[in-house]
Parts: structure tokens; C-alpha cells; sequence
């Protein structure tokens, strides 16, 4: 049995929210709905993707920027389920 490619955290957090195939109760999926980042870190990534345009990122910039990355893509996919478990969970309710 071979094992999937690995390629960062978000890739293993998003198989584990997919293993389980339950949907998300409505209230958990709103307080998901609800996260966001900070202003200050989205200053931060504006910064960062500057310096990134630029070509002048350091080593530790790059990791934080791609930090940024991996946790923005995994918000992305909770708030993706969430939305999916409130569109069942109306549909079921109609």
C-alpha cells in the first residue's frame, strides 16, 4: 500500500478533515465562518509579499511567508467545509 505524497501540514490536515466525510454541526461551521487574520498580519503578508516580488526576502522571511501560506490554505479548506456542511444542512431543512 502505498502512502500519499506529503508535501506540507495543510496536506495532512486536509485529509485528516476529509477522512471523516461528517459534516460540520451548523454552529461549529459558523464560528469557522468567522475566522480571520489579524490586520497586523495582513500587513505582514503585504510586507512580505512585497519583499517577495522584490527578490529581497531573507531565508527567515521566505519561512514565515510560506508559513503564512500553509495556514491560510488550511483556514481556506475548514471554511470550504464548513460552507459545504451549511448548504446540506439547508437543504436537508427545505
Amino acid at each position: 500500500m502505498s502512502s500519499p505524497a506529503i508535501k506540507n501540514e495543510a496536506d495532512i490536515l486536509s485529509r485528516v478533515i476529509a477522512a471523516k466525510k461528517q459534516d460540520f454541526p451548523p454552529a461549529m461551521a459558523d464560528l469557522i465562518l468567522g475566522f480571520n487574520f489579524p490586520q497586523e498580519d495582513w500587513d505582514r503578508m503585504d510586507e512580505l509579499a512585497q519583499k517577495a516580488r522584490d527578490g529581497t526576502l531573507t531565508g527567515e522571511e521566505e519561512a514565515e511567508f510560506n508559513a503564512y501560506e500553509r495556514v491560510g490554505h488550511f483556514l481556506s479548506l475548514l471554511q470550504s467545509k464548513a460552507r459545504t456542511s451549511l448548504n446540506r444542512e439547508q437543504s436537508t431543512s427545505e
